[in-house]
């Protein structure tokens, strides 16, 4: 039994040979956290037997049912298979966001996304792995494991939607569910060699995933897609939103020749983050230069001096009071899951001995969260830094403008080595705070066999812009590669 080639936009987004590599042999359903799990897990628990069902519903709709395009209109994603983030509800999958005091939580219903796509016709074939409660780049916990990256078993995937971008790129889901606070889907896309959309704050609810965000950070939190294809970005981004897509621009034809063009090569040397590798500056040259060859546009070199405090803007605008005066959720609550808050000194005393539930950048974030708040004139400042900085990139944007940025300092690194460089997510987390849409873009493989990207920035609501190049660039430069194949 396979899914109908007619649900999907192309044949080869489902290759049917690779579902017993996906997880494992158990009865579908069945959660992944009695034993060690394998670090290649991306599938953490799977429904296969319920997704041949529900695909066999979609053979019998579309051998009984009304014509195509009735179907089409109805059903948009029908029988398309996709997978879910783990720190989203997913009905009778197990929700744990990697946090160990959860490891027996079983969804008993679905997200407000996840519920979105299934009514569009979509066939969810399980979740995938995340950072724990979601606040780390490298997707590894307590609960599941490590996930590795297909184009490298020695690095990360990225997070915290890592076990979505590692899944896609795989070959193994045409479709993945994912959540960005600091870069949590555009670095697990760019790390992964796929497309990923942040899109503009607001549009796409966040119900139904934990943690959930709390006072001003509901600003920041944004659900999107990854995908495999840059057209499908599009598509599924209309059904996550439902009604809020009204406030995009969608329907509007974009004119690339008209779009004004910027481009800025690094944040402008930031203390706390890496130089940009080279590989990834000279991948951004080539797109600036097949732009204006083929386009005939003049793409603007620009230098935004307050990106240089991109991560400082960040930490001060993610733990600042919402405008009722609501204090931000503290992570160490967080670890404790409506239980004692963690005390994380005493956590890192029992990490170092082996004893500890929790990962260690977890541990780390919750030693570090209070010195944001040691000293506040400083932490204002960078507060109204911040929103100096939204109105500048809002200014020059404008209703037609894209900005070029780098995705990450460096290409997908090896596992545990962002422990050392732990602030490099900056390059992402800083158009959260902006409420900027944001499209993760692949552009090949670099010297190692590594995903190379950019970010393609837009103005507020301007998500069609960021979506119209990513397509372009995807032909222009070839977009998702196979792992293994060059």
């Amino acid at each position: 039994m396979s899914l109908p080639a007619s649900a999907t936009t192309r044949q080869s987004h489902f290759p049917h040979k690779l579902l017993p590599h996906l997880g494992s042999t158990r009865p579908a359903g069945t959660p992944l956290l009695s034993d060690p799990a394998p670090e290649h897990r991306r599938v953490l628990c799977c429904r296969f037997e319920e997704a041949l069902q529900e695909a066999r519903q979609v053979d019998k709709l579309l051998s009984e049912g009304p014509g195509d395009d009735c179907l089409e209109e109805k059903f948009p994603l029908l029988g398309v298979p996709i997978t879910v983030k783990e720190a989203f509800s997913l009905y009778g999958m197990p929700n744990t966001s990697g946090l160990v005091n959860r490891r027996n939580v079983i969804a008993t219903s679905d997200a407000t996304v996840v519920s979105r796509l299934k009514q569009a016709g979509a066939i969810p074939l399980g979740v995938t792995n995340c950072s724990e409660l979601c606040m780390w780049y490298e997707s590894s916990n307590r609960v599941y494991g490590r996930t590795n990256n297909p184009y490298d078993l020695q690095r990360i995937v990225g997070g915290s939607s890592g076990g979505e971008g590692s899944v896609l790129a795989a070959a193994c889901s045409v479709v993945g569910v994912g959540s960005d606070i600091g870069g949590s889907i555009r670095m697990p896309a760019f790390f992964n060699g796929v497309f990923g959309h942040k899109p503009t704050t607001g549009v796409v609810p966040n119900d139904g995933q934990f943690p959930n965000a709390h006072g001003v950070r509901t600003s920041y939190l944004c659900t999107g897609p990854l995908c495999r294809y840059a057209e499908d970005l599009e598509p599924v981004l209309r059904v996550m939103a439902g009604p809020g897509v009204s406030k995009l621009k969608l329907n509007e034809k974009v004119s690339l020749e008209k779009i004004k063009f910027h481009c800025m090569d690094h944040d402008g040397g930031s203390i706390f983050v890496s130089p940009v590798d080279k590989e990834i500056l000279q991948a951004q040259k080539k797109v600036v230069e097949h732009l204006e060859n083929d386009l005939g546009v003049q793409v603007q070199h620009v230098a935004i001096h307050k990106m240089k405090y991109s991560f400082q803007i960040w930490s001060a605008m993610m733990s600042s009071k919402d405008s009722e005066g609501q204090e931000a959720q503290r992570f160490t609550d967080l670890l404790g899951d409506h239980g004692k808050p963690v005390w994380p000194l005493w956590e890192l005393m029992k990490w170092l001995v082996g004893m500890s539930s929790h990962t260690l950048p977890a541990i780390a974030l919750g030693l570090t969260e209070k010195l944001v708040n040691l000293n506040p004139s400083g932490k204002a400042k960078l507060v109204s830094m911040g929103k100096s900085l939204q109105e500048e990139m809002e200014a020059l944007l404008g209703p037609d403008g894209v900005l070029l940025y780098p995705s990450h300092p460096t290409i997908a690194p090896k596992h545990h080595s962002p422990i050392c460089m732990p602030f490099n997510f900056a390059y992402t987390a800083i158009f959260n705070v902006l409420g900027l849409p944001v499209t993760q873009c692949p552009l090949g493989l670099g010297s190692e066999g590594l995903p190379l990207g950019i970010q393609l920035v837009a103005a507020s609501y301007n998500d069609h812009l960021t979506l119209a190049v990513a397509r372009y660039l995807e032909k222009a430069f070839g977009g998702w590669v196979l792992p293994g194949e060059v």
